[in-house]
């Protein structure tokens, strides 16, 4: 197995591709997949390291074969080109593999002519949605992943270090967030935010200043923001910063095409109390849910353990939002910022070791601004591990 996978095509270590396929394989055992068709991007780059136009076919027991149309030159003994994937069946008999009498096709991420069309390719052939089998072989972290997680971790980290030497008093939350996005880009952000399904759009993140986040958003966000254009109505839409307001910034961590996630509030002078006592709050059920979250636990209850310090606290009507709430307080993340598990009331998710889990409970206080901080967490046997490790308190813009 090893020889197959040293090939131009693959650009993760044999033995880390190696173990990703066997995973695989092991949920397709599960589900009685005989085979799968991967063609969605996130997944390819998942299954070899690269972004490529093509097909992955994952068959339940042995080798892989990958069918390439774009780019040109990715030899390998895996590796077979096609123009069409009409081509894929008589390629799969020229190497003695047998139709599959139960494929796994994308259903959740491919257009829904495409998925008629591939359906053609084995006509005797039952096929399932893997899409959610997929998703839950990407939720458990290699060593290697993890790895990967925390280099963007620690850039992104000394980015938002820096964030209050950008700020300039006068300057509008557009302008402050072009000022991070610069910084980010040149410390190494790829700037790419990849996202699963078609349910949200963002443009490397929110920068979320005063009454601007209580602006309902078409996504599910905590905090909304109008934007500065209906075509992205999300995010910040040139308020001034002004004294008495947070500034709330999420901001892209992609630095090696694993994604980490963070939140940051900042202030501009005082703000009142009940600002204070909300993001006291958020890091409050950070510290409480990193305990409780140990693997095998029920994402839907550490939820409501949440739920329950923010009823305590009395601030139920500012959490996750003010006049539109959000439905989850964290989410898993990887390859894509929306992953699993989904730490939502209805969530049917458990959570395992070595998912990587952000954490984002927040409060929208009305005439203030948005509160509380988002943090990416490793899943260990005993805890969460923080890999996002700027300051949590309050800073003061003005110093």
């Amino acid at each position: 197995m090893e020889n197959m996978y040293s090939q131009t095509l693959m650009l993760l270590p044999p033995d880390e591709l190696s173990l990703r396929i066997s995973r695989l394989q092991s949920l397709m055992a599960d589900k009685s997949l005989q085979a799968i068709l991967v063609n969605d991007l996130t997944n390819l780059y998942y299954l070899t390291g690269r972004v490529y136009l093509g097909y992955a076919y994952i068959p339940a027991e042995g080798s892989p074969i990958f069918f390439v149309k774009r780019p040109v030159e990715l030899d390998g003994e895996l590796v077979a080109y096609i123009r069409k994937p009409e081509e894929i069946p008589s390629a799969l008999e020229k190497l003695g593999i047998k139709t599959p009498a139960h494929i796994g096709l994308e259903m959740g991420t491919t257009a829904y002519d495409t998925i008629i069309r591939l359906q053609k390719l084995f006509p005797n052939a039952v096929t399932a949605d893997a899409s959610p089998l997929l998703r839950q072989c990407r939720s458990v972290k290699t060593p290697y992943e993890i790895k990967m997680l925390e280099i963007s971790g620690k850039h992104h980290t000394m980015v938002y270090r820096r964030i209050p030497s950008l700020f300039v008093p006068g300057m509008s939350d557009i302008e402050l967030q072009i000022e991070i996005e610069r910084l980010s880009r040149r410390e190494g952000c790829l700037g790419q935010f990849r996202i699963s399904g078609d349910t949200m759009e963002l443009f490397m993140g929110n920068v979320i200043a005063g009454d601007n986040a209580d602006a309902p958003s078409p996504y599910d966000f905590a905090m909304g923001g109008a934007g500065v254009d209906p075509s992205l109505p999300v995010g910040a839409n040139g308020t001034l910063l002004r004294q008495g307001m947070t500034v709330m910034v999420d901001v892209n961590g992609n630095y090696t095409g694993y994604m980490t996630d963070m939140t940051r509030t900042f202030t501009v002078g005082h703000i009142p109390e009940i600002a204070v006592k909300a993001h006291e709050t958020s890091i409050r059920i950070h510290r409480e849910l990193c305990k409780l979250g140990r693997p095998g636990t029920e994402a839907k209850a550490l939820y409501q353990h949440a739920m329950a310090i923010v009823e305590e606290a009395g601030l139920a009507q500012y959490y996750m939002g003010h006049r539109q709430h959000a439905g989850f307080i964290g989410h898993g993340i990887g390859i894509e910022v929306n992953e699993l598990p989904v730490i939502a009331p209805r969530s049917r998710d458990i959570i395992a070791e070595n998912n990587v889990i952000a954490l984002e409970p927040k409060f929208v206080i009305p005439q203030v601004g948005a509160v509380g901080i988002e943090n990416t967490y490793v899943v260990t046997a005993e805890s969460w591990r923080c890999i996002t490790n700027a300051p949590e308190e309050l800073i003061d813009l003005e110093g």
